[in-house]
């Protein structure tokens, strides 16, 4: 049982029409589920047990929800910073990846896992295609639990490419054992979802198999669609919509090369689209973040941090980029597609939390700061120098904040950083093991380019 938690006096956004904005308020958390929100809430005689979390000068919202994540790659961050992305698929997703061991796995999970939570991450998903051996994803799922987070584990594939070059393989089998294993209850903190291959790696029998399969299992699927141009042609979405499964359990990633009426067929199915923003304009080749075209559609899209390897895996980075990309087309009159009305710092903040939760299939628990939801939730201190005085806190964290202004983070109730410092982890050990994967991976890097 979580501790009784009050988070006293901070400026409350919410993300909740119905709960609002409080310039001073108070959260009350019991057994790790928000239970109230009122500008100030007594205790009365019964505050004793209770846990007095001082936020004044403190923004308190809901923690971040990342969408998608290569979480297993971390290890080897920003190796591919001034590489054609053509050599980091042929290298991490071919014959390095191929070699990674399963301690390997858990390493980069360990240490992506617990840095998103120091950045205010309180949902990841963990989007995992090294499934070599069914001990790499037990490995990935250990790294994720021992992190804390709420945590999304997305069943991806084997690195070969017999799996991804018109692919005549169903979907690991493995992930029934681990349905059973660990994903038994979805009232927990992992919960399950397949990482899936679609019309663009796999023959038409074997993806609409492996839809099958997710929803026999009854989890979400999550597909890279239409992210250059030569996936373009696949028409994947529309591939799918024509064969009647295209539904509002599945979350596209990319999307960016994808057709203006399959951004439509999303939207009309109630579907869910993951941006990588950072990692997808670092992408030579990736062309468009297709945001105008998404509001457009209706589809209000998710973040995700994509992969390390070349981009910032914190929310804060990939807010501020999108809204600046938006804005530069928008406001130089040559908008492609003019979105419906004026993209504001609010709107990237939902995009951040509530619709990332509902992407991740957890809208009901997460993403906003309402009662009854799970206690995930982050205070981000307002009183330092990059942002005081604090005078529009939406504003404030969309466009200035960054990862070492926050101050606490609780998921589920736990509190995993407090004062600016993670809690309850062996954060040299995380680095360790990080390094000594690190030292293996680029080895066998070096040894292919011999």
């Amino acid at each position: 049982m979580s501790e009784r938690i009050l988070v006293r006096g901070g400026h409350v956004l919410s993300l909740d029409p119905a709960v609002g904005d409080l310039p001073q308020g108070d959260v009350l958390v019991e057994d790790g589920v928000i239970r109230a929100i009122a500008p100030a809430i007594d205790l009365g005689g019964d505050a004793s047990g209770t846990r007095v979390v001082d936020a004044t000068s403190m923004i308190v919202m809901p923690g971040f929800v990342d969408t998608h994540r290569h979480t297993w790659q971390t290890a080897v961050r920003h190796f591919y910073a001034d590489t054609d992305p053509l050599q980091y698929f042929a290298e991490m997703l071919g014959p390095v990846g191929a070699g990674y061991r399963p301690d390997d796995v858990y390493a980069g999970n360990l240490l992506g896992a617990v840095s998103a939570v120091d950045s205010g991450v309180t949902t990841l998903v963990d989007w995992s295609h090294v499934q070599n051996t069914p001990e790499h994803s037990d490995a990935a799922i250990a790294a994720l639990a021992d992190s804390g987070i709420r945590g999304v584990f997305a069943h991806g594939w084997p690195l070969a490419p017999e799996w991804t070059r018109d692919s005549a393989l169903g979907h690991p089998e493995d992930i029934r054992r681990l349905r059973e294993r660990y994903f038994a209850s979805d009232d927990q903190l992992l919960t399950l979802a397949m990482a899936a291959r679609g019309p663009e790696m796999a023959r038409r029998d074997v993806w609409l198999g492996d839809l099958r399969l997710a929803r026999e299992l009854g989890i979400r699927t999550t597909v890279h669609v239409g992210a250059y141009a030569h996936n373009a042609h696949h028409r994947a979405v529309a591939q799918m919509r024509d064969a009647g499964v295209l539904g509002a359990d599945m979350t596209f990633v990319h999307c960016c090369q994808s057709h203006d009426d399959e951004i439509e067929m999303i939207g009309e199915a109630g579907a869910s689209v993951s941006l990588g923003v950072q990692c997808e304009l670092n992408s030579p080749g990736m062309g468009d973040v297709p945001l105008d075209r998404l509001l457009a559609a209706g589809v209000r899209p998710s973040l995700s941090g994509d992969t390390e390897t070349k981009c910032a895996g914190d929310m804060f980075t990939q807010m501020r980029v999108l809204l600046a990309y938006h804005r530069s087309w928008t406001g130089g009159g040559h908008s492609r597609t003019p979105a419906p009305a004026p993209l504001g710092t609010r709107d990237v903040l939902e995009f951040a939390t509530l619709a990332g939760a509902r992407a991740a299939g957890l809208d009901r628990r997460t993403g906003s700061l309402t009662p009854g939801k799970q206690a995930d939730l982050i205070l981000v201190r307002g009183s330092d120098l990059n942002l005081a005085p604090v005078s529009d806190p939406a504003g404030a964290l969309v466009l200035a904040a960054h990862p070492g202004n926050v101050d606490t983070v609780l998921v589920g109730g736990r509190i995993l950083k407090r004062d600016g410092k993670l809690v309850g982890l062996d954060v040299d050990r995380v680095r360790d093991l990080a390094r000594v994967s690190q030292r293996r991976v680029l080895a066998a890097i070096e040894a292919g380019r011999r």
